[in-house]
């Protein structure tokens, strides 16, 4: 992912992330300036400019010409984040209270969202914590995971090598692919395909028997991968 995309997260448009990044680079310029250096029409110029101002994301330096200087990358999201924090408080107020799950299927789509849920599921977990996926995906899950062995949670994981996790439990196995399997607490499973693409997607459910018949899955997972050690 490029600056642009992230700046774009942190509530810029496209153009003005652009901007960002060339007065990051170059230092103070003036609207003349930054047009030359970017190739952006000097009508929309200033426009963005002014939403870099008002973002807090630069500050005007008045003199003989204005000229725009970048608020610093690390000061400019810390604010962002802070004020997110501030907001979630106050929407956690304002909404109403939290309707409990029925313990049906539901389906998280997209890449991101199952990797969100994953994190929300181990770092919301209070006893056990069951995973076996890719490598390459335990990697972008893996720092919940370790506040959850830090916690002092049984975490038991079965990947490729040479994934390490020091304090949990680790089984290696053949390659494996897109599919992944989670278990919290033996109260919640996820399973489906991440494909690094729009096209992932998993099934989350709270429902006893799912939770049960992959919970035995994957100790005949264990248990084969043990006795393969043994040979």
């Amino acid at each position: 992912m490029e600056a642009v995309d992230l700046l774009m997260h942190f509530g810029l448009t496209n153009q003005e992330a652009r901007i960002y990044c060339t007065l990051c680079a170059q230092g103070e310029l003036t609207g003349y300036e930054v047009a030359k250096l970017t190739g952006i029409s000097r009508s929309n110029i200033y426009t963005a400019l002014a939403g870099l101002v008002e973002k807090g994301a630069a500050c005007l330096s008045e003199g003989t010409a204005a000229r725009y200087a970048p608020v610093p990358a690390e000061e400019f999201c810390g604010n962002k984040i802070e004020a997110l924090r501030r907001w979630r408080e106050d929407l956690l107020k304002l909404l109403p209270g939290r309707v409990e799950n029925t313990g049906g299927y539901l389906t998280i789509a997209g890449e991101e969202n199952i990797l969100d849920k994953m994190r929300t599921m181990a770092e919301g977990s209070q006893k056990r914590i069951y995973a076996s996926m890719s490598a390459q995906i335990m990697h972008r899950i893996e720092a919940p995971l370790s506040r959850a062995v830090a916690r002092g949670l049984k975490v038991v994981l079965i990947t490729e090598k040479p994934f390490r996790m020091e304090g949990a439990v680790v089984y290696y196995a053949d390659k494996k692919r897109l599919q992944i399997r989670m278990i919290v607490d033996s109260a919640c499973v996820l399973t489906g395909d991440i494909d690094d693409g729009e096209y992932s997607t998993c099934l989350y459910s709270m429902k006893k028997n799912l939770v049960d018949l992959f919970k035995e899955d994957l100790k005949n997972e264990i248990k084969l991968i043990q006795l393969t050690e043994r040979k």
